[in-house]
């Protein structure tokens, strides 16, 4: 990465995005699993804060710590709106989409706390390259 002269980095690389990634995922020494929630105008209107608002509470019922919740803009899967992409340290990222407040629910208790991929509602899932 170099830096474009304003304090942001630019990008150069895939090498780059997964070090900017890795540095996202990680907060003062600590691994973080990171949850990307679309809200772009499409996942709004599908009910994207709601999705949210789901997971942050279930996480929060269920204590678990190390997990961040983030908005972040559109996929290009508008059809396939509200989004969420899990990010566990050290594992594939999957996007997951047509989330509702009991899916989330099911990300937190069957995907994070358990491990378990819910193939049914896998739009993408990232493979991670050597």
């Amino acid at each position: 990465m170099e830096n474009a002269g304003n304090g942001n980095k630019k990008l150069r690389s895939w090498d780059d995005l997964k070090k900017l990634r890795a540095g996202e995922m990680a907060k003062n020494g600590e691994k973080r699993t990171v949850l990307l929630v679309g809200m772009a105008t499409c996942g709004v209107a599908a009910g994207a804060r709601d999705v949210s608002e789901a997971l942050a509470a279930e996480i929060k019922k269920q204590g678990l710590k190390n997990i961040d919740i983030t908005a972040t803009g559109c996929y290009g899967f508008c059809y396939a709106e509200p989004m969420v992409e899990v990010r566990v340290p050290g594992k594939n990222a999957v996007r997951y989409g047509h989330v509702d407040k009991d899916l989330a629910g099911e990300i937190v208790r069957r995907h994070l706390m358990r491990g378990e991929v819910l193939d049914k509602y896998v739009l993408t899932q990232e493979v991670t390259r050597p």
